[in-house]
């Protein structure tokens, strides 16, 4: 039976069936129930004594920089609490916001730890006025410090760069703060000559760039800032080749050589800035006779003996050249 046919079959008994379908009984249905769920709901909000247990994340500000916690500090704690319906109703639909620990100002009174009735005033900021704390954990929160030592320590780039095809690194990178604070113990510190930056791989760069990057985390250290930006300056550029002679100095007055081929390529990268200032007679390759005057082979390889600083990563070819020596008398 083909498709058409199947349709065709079934499009009468589909038409039996919705218009059978108790509707009104389904909708009368759906009504009640949300009608119990209303009263529900009142009766919920009118409810006292309504228990529900949170998770509190808690968020340490103002902490002195030269200084190290003595103990590992809770990121959380869980609170139980007791009101009525409604404000629990809105506790559990609500955003559970930070419990902000402003640690320089309680241990500038003199605070190691928080507990007890200073802990309950401090959690209860979190809450309605009659919301009850029935309990919590941890009950403590230790904040006792030790003074670090400090040392400032440049920045070093850890990580690889490349540029998109027609575009350079101009010059080195640089740090937006080039130096940073690195706190700890003396042996710690004694270690760290810079402060390495987290392993990072900046690809396809075709402007120069300006791009925030962590410092490297080292186990006992501190560092302040604990990221930086880094700069990186890049140019485009273009490929440029010259056709050099091929010269040799040092040579006996009667003798002479022949270099085949005569002329070598010279290809190389310049800046657009550059490519105007740079001339054949910026390169030359010049052979000295005592380094290759013994050689069996009648071959020598190719260096450049004079080349400008614009000249991005030059390269000769052919790499070799045969030479042949002429007496001149």
């Amino acid at each position: 039976m083909n498709l058409k046919a199947i349709i065709k079959d079934w499009l009468p008994k589909a038409k039996t069936y919705f218009s059978t379908f108790p509707w009104k009984s389904m909708l009368a249905f759906l009504f009640f129930l949300l009608i119990a769920f209303i009263f529900w709901l009142m009766l919920f909000f009118q409810k006292q004594n309504v228990e529900g247990t949170y998770r509190l994340p808690l968020k340490y500000t103002n902490i002195p920089e030269n200084v190290v916690f003595d103990n590992t500090l809770p990121q959380y704690i869980d609170i139980s609490v007791s009101d009525n319906g409604a404000e629990i109703f809105k506790l559990d639909i609500r955003k559970k916001d930070s419990l902000e620990i402003n640690v320089g100002e309680l241990t500038e009174d003199g605070t190691t730890t928080i507990q007890g009735e200073q802990f309950r005033q401090l959690l209860r900021t979190k809450f309605a006025s009659g919301t009850i704390i029935r309990g919590y954990y941890p009950m403590t929160l230790p904040l006792s410090t030790s003074e670090l030592e400090s040392k400032e320590l440049l920045v070093s780039f850890d990580g690889e760069l490349t540029t998109s095809r027609a575009n350079l690194i101009a010059d080195s990178v640089s740090f937006i703060p080039e130096k940073v604070m690195a706190y700890g113990s003396r042996e710690s510190l004694d270690k760290l000559q810079t402060a390495a930056t987290e392993y990072t791989l900046f690809k396809n760069l075709n402007a120069t760039s300006q791009l925030p990057i962590k410092i490297n985390p080292v186990e006992g250290v501190k560092f302040s800032p604990s990221e930086v930006e880094i700069y990186i300056p890049i140019v485009e550029f273009t490929e440029q080749s010259f056709d050099i002679p091929v010269k040799a100095s040092h040579l006996p007055r009667d003798l002479d050589v022949k270099f085949f081929p005569s002329r070598a390529k010279v290809s190389f990268s310049v800046t657009l800035e550059d490519y105007a200032d740079i001339a054949p007679e910026d390169f030359e390759i010049e052979l000295d006779y005592r380094k290759f005057r013994n050689n069996e082979d009648g071959r020598v390889e190719l260096s450049l003996t004079k080349v400008p600083a614009s000249a991005i990563d030059p390269k000769i070819s052919p790499s070799q050249v045969e030479f042949l020596f002429e007496n001149i008398n």
